[in-house]
Formats: structure tokens, sequence, C-alpha cells
């Protein structure tokens, strides 16, 4: 019996990638099959040195499983992505990937999806190449935000701007987790391990847990006070993180230190997953350390009023 499945790197696995899977889901119920995906790893980029140094992931290879199978996908088979890989053309991954190694007999793809090194073989073209191996090719449309980089209220509307991995990022990248999140359709998270730092927050009297990140291309946020979820030994507990280069003390390193409201405890070494809520100020210089704490103590109140 055949699968029914859908391809691709599926970065943040958004709202968009979710239509995608979700009409996978709905495919291969109707149809009584099992249902797959199919994506690649490393990022093709980091193999093509298509930029690679400005490489950015919305999730680590294990964030990205973790959220497909939540989502109901029962088989998620891995491509290592290779120089070779990306000189097939698209009837060949077909043949090779889809019918010989895999037995798809039905391919979801969303609306601007490509396969193999041709990128001219759009939808009709792959709709062909399917058809003559027995493989039914159905595409899905765009999901569209409306106000990306706006102010005010956000909202979805038809024939606007496609939900992307790329526009995520961006709107990371300038503090806006508000957006990012409606258009991942869960909350941003950044997963790492507690290790030692400076303990100038504990100096101050808001001692703060740095992380290390698992993944070193995952993409940050703007450097600046954050309201966070804060997830250790499964119990999660409300939070106040900080990314940047901590200027009133001359810092050098982008670190990523976070305050949990209500908690003393010494997890160091422990797995640690913040989730990203609000951006509640840009980082900035103060004059003397007494000047820092007043602030910090504005932003923990700040924080509990978000909450």
């Amino acid at each position: 019996m055949g699968i029914v499945a859908t391809t691709g790197f599926f970065d943040g696995v958004h709202i968009g990638h979710q239509s995608v899977l979700n009409k996978v889901l709905s495919t291969a119920e109707a149809q009584g099959k099992e249902n797959a995906v199919i994506t690649f790893w490393p990022h093709p980029r980091t193999i093509l040195g298509q930029d690679a140094e400005k490489l950015r992931l919305l999730n680590s290879l294990e964030e990205k499983k973790k959220i497909l199978t939540r989502l109901g996908i029962q088989h998620i088979h891995i491509i290592p992505f290779t120089n070779e890989l990306a000189q097939l053309c698209t009837s060949r991954f077909f043949e090779l990937h889809l019918k010989q190694e895999l037995n798809v007999d039905t391919l979801i793809v969303g609306y601007d999806h490509r396969l193999g090194i041709n990128a001219s073989d759009n939808y009709a073209t792959m709709k062909s190449i399917g058809g003559a191996l027995g493989i039914a090719v159905e595409q899905v449309e765009s999901v569209e935000y409306s106000s990306f980089f706006s102010s005010g209220i956000s909202s979805f509307a038809p024939k606007n701007n496609a939900v992307s991995s790329t526009k995520i990022r961006e709107a990371l990248k300038g503090g806006d987790v508000q957006t990012a999140n409606e258009c991942l359709g869960y909350r941003y998270s950044l997963q790492g391990v507690v290790v030692v730092g400076n303990k100038l927050g504990r100096m101050l009297g808001f001692p703060t847990a740095n992380m290390q990140l698992y993944e070193p291309l995952k993409q940050l946020p703007a450097d600046g006070v954050y309201a966070v979820i804060v997830s250790i030994a499964e119990q999660s507990y409300k939070g106040l993180m900080n990314i940047g280069l901590r200027p009133t003390v001359r810092g050098t390193t982008r670190t990523i230190e976070t305050h949990i409201l209500d908690f003393d405890q010494d997890i160091y070494g422990q797995p640690i997953e913040v989730q990203l809520l609000a951006h509640i100020r840009e980082e900035q210089r103060f004059d003397s350390l007494d000047a820092l704490k007043q602030q910090i103590t504005k932003d923990k109140e700040d924080s509990r009023n978000y909450f």
C-alpha cells in the first residue's frame, strides 16, 4: 500500500507548512493510508555555499521532528542533503526517492514548491512527472498574513503576504515575537543547557539562568528584554529574558540570560526551554549598576503586568 506524503525543509513548521500537513493528514485518512514527511538535513545553503554564514534556523532537527510528530505525522524520512542530491532533476527525484524508496502514491505540495535542480519545474511539471509514475500530485494554496512589520492589530487576509520562514526570521530580528508566534502557530522557543555565567544578576538580586543553545544556528530575536515562559524538568514558570551584550558592564559576547520569577533553585547543567511571549524593551546602557537594578525591577513589574 502506498503512502501520502509531502516534501520540504519545513523550517519553523509554520502555519503555511501546517496547511500542507493538514492536507496530507486528511488525504491519508480519506484513502485509508499512512502519512509521511520527507525532509532534508542539513539545510541546502550550508552545502551549496549560498550565504551559508548568514543562515539561521527557526528549528533544530529535533525540534522539527517533535513538532511534526505532535501534528500527527506518522513517518519522518530525513534525506541527507548532499551535492549529489542537489544535482538530481525533478523526474529522477520522483523516481528514486518517492516511488522506489518510499512508495509514495500521493504527493501534497505547497503553492511555490520545487523539487530537483530544475527551478522551472513547477506544479504542472511535477503533476505530469508524477502521473507517469502513478503518483498523484496535489497543490495547497498559500496562507496569507496581512500585516507583517506593521504596528497595530495584525490579522489574516486573503491575497496579501504569504507566510514564510524568511518573514518569520525577519519578524524575530525586529523583536516582533508576537507576529512570529502568530505565523508559527505556536510560541517561538530557545532550547539549551544552563551554564555558569558571571553571576552579575545574582549580585544585583536578580539571579539568572544563562543558556547555551543546543543549535548554534538558531535564529535569535533582537537584543532586548522579553516576557517568557520557562520550562525546566517538565515544570513551567514565568520569566524575564535578556538577550544582548550587556553594555552597562561593557560585555563583548552576546548572552541569553533568564530571570525566573519566584524561583530559587540550583539548575546548572539542566536542560532549559524559553518560550518568547512579548518584547518588553530594547537593550540599553545604564550609567551605573544601581540604575540597571532599578530598570530590572521595573522590567519585572512590566512582565508581571503582561502575565
